[in-house]
């Protein structure tokens, strides 16, 4: 693709970094088969080629309109097109580089403007999350159907966190909504890592990862938010930490993605560099454990085995380029996983766009289920908490982080 970037962003780091995306793209179209928006639109401005051209048009000086805005914000940001494209093209970081510059040129509206804006605050503030959750749950049996959905049941008591006696040591991140939501999932993952001999650690200064606030355009704040969780964390990796583990793998891709996004940063470049390099999903730590996951797992008769459908999500499989790492885990411990057609595609959560784009990520989540469920599982498993608790809402089957499956799989 040629470019002709105009001057106001023509040698900044973002304008030589978008030029050099653009300069990949070859108009293929290849990516259009498997994004989700263009299969339910049929719009060639909903798909990832057309995305860039708009981008493109506005890096070259052309003025951004609403219809710009409207198309973008409708890009559930899943990246499968960067797994389907032939030539690298690094979609995900073009998109946020033409929302910000989109963002700061055509002004929301004030009822939309205060929506965001209070979504940023709530869902990134533990501290304010979590009490806000409490009267919701409360308020539930009185609430519209479409408003219910969006309210989770109270979760799975976490269980009991093992005691740091292990050798090995890992941080893991408890992230924004994660511990109010499903609190059971960094305990299961403790138990098990446990088992494994490592220590899991939780730092009580770390809260938000930032990705939150980075896709709702304020991306300053978003820095910010990394910052401070670099801050929080590096103690710890000064003191020896193997890793720093992360159980939702939306949160994983922003993490590994700190040292891209500060490297211009003089103060927190290389503390930002050392921090992606140490984060890892929790499914690759337990798939380098393999031998003593084993050892520790519990035989199981065939007639036991456990019948689950897994959801991988946009993150794990298109943004951390994790795809088949934990359904090996899970059929390695003896689950029998069901097939899921079009498993590539979104399920419609992507962070805040079930609350923003409700029906495009309604339709999307009807078609998830339906894939999911025509297997029979007796349950559904995933490895994200935004994915976990959009599923939720949509069917009586439990839905669950899958490093608690495996959790009540090891022997006790």
């Amino acid at each position: 693709m040629q470019t002709n970037l105009a001057a106001f962003i023509k040698d900044t780091a973002e304008g030589k970094e978008a030029d050099a995306i653009l300069r990949k793209c070859t108009h293929c179209g290849m990516c259009t088969a498997t994004c989700p928006t263009y299969q339910l639109l049929s719009d060639e401005l909903d798909g990832p080629r057309g995305r860039i051209y708009l981008i493109k048009q506005v890096l070259e000086g052309a003025t951004p309109t609403a219809k710009t805005q409207l198309h973008l914000d409708r890009c559930l940001t899943c990246r499968a097109c960067e797994t389907t494209c032939p030539t690298g093209v690094q979609y995900g970081r073009l998109v946020d580089i033409g929302r910000h510059l989109v963002e700061g040129r055509v002004p929301r509206g004030p009822i939309q403007s205060a929506w965001r804006r209070a979504l940023n605050s709530v869902i990134s503030n533990p501290a304010l999350f979590a009490p806000l959750l409490k009267v919701g749950r409360l308020a539930r049996p009185f609430l519209p159907a479409a408003v219910k959905s969006k309210v989770p049941a109270p979760p799975t008591p976490a269980g009991a966190w093992p005691a740091a006696n292990r050798a090995r040591t890992m941080l893991v991140l408890d992230g924004c909504v994660q511990p109010a939501l499903s609190p059971a999932t960094n305990a299961a993952t403790a138990r098990v890592l446990d088992r494994l001999g490592i220590t899991l650690v939780r730092e009580p200064a770390a809260g938000c990862c930032g990705g939150v606030s980075f896709h709702l355009n304020r991306q300053e704040a978003a820095l910010d938010t990394m910052r401070r969780l670099i801050d929080a964390w590096w103690p710890h990796v000064e003191q020896g930490a193997e890793a720093i583990v992360i159980t939702a793998s939306g949160c994983g891709v922003t993490v590994k993605e700190y040292g891209h996004l500060l490297r211009h940063d003089p103060a927190y470049a290389a503390k930002a560099q050392r921090v992606s390099e140490l984060t890892k999903d929790i499914s690759e730590v337990i798939s380098a454990e393999g031998p003593r996951l084993r050892e520790a797992r519990g035989e199981r008769r065939e007639a036991e085995k456990p019948r689950v459908a897994f959801h991988s999500p946009c993150s794990l499989q298109h943004g951390l380029k994790l795809n088949g790492k934990v359904e090996s885990v899970l059929t390695e411990l003896g689950f029998e996983l069901v097939a899921v057609p079009d498993a590539h595609l979104c399920c419609g959560s992507a962070g805040t766009y079930s609350i923003l784009q409700p029906e495009l990520s309604r339709r999307l989540r009807d078609n998830k289920i339906t894939a999911l469920t025509g297997g029979t599982p007796s349950a559904i498993l995933t490895a994200n908490i935004g994915c976990q608790m959009h599923l939720q809402g949509a069917t009586t089957l439990p839905v669950r982080h899958w490093i608690e499956a495996i959790d009540d799989a090891l022997i006790r």
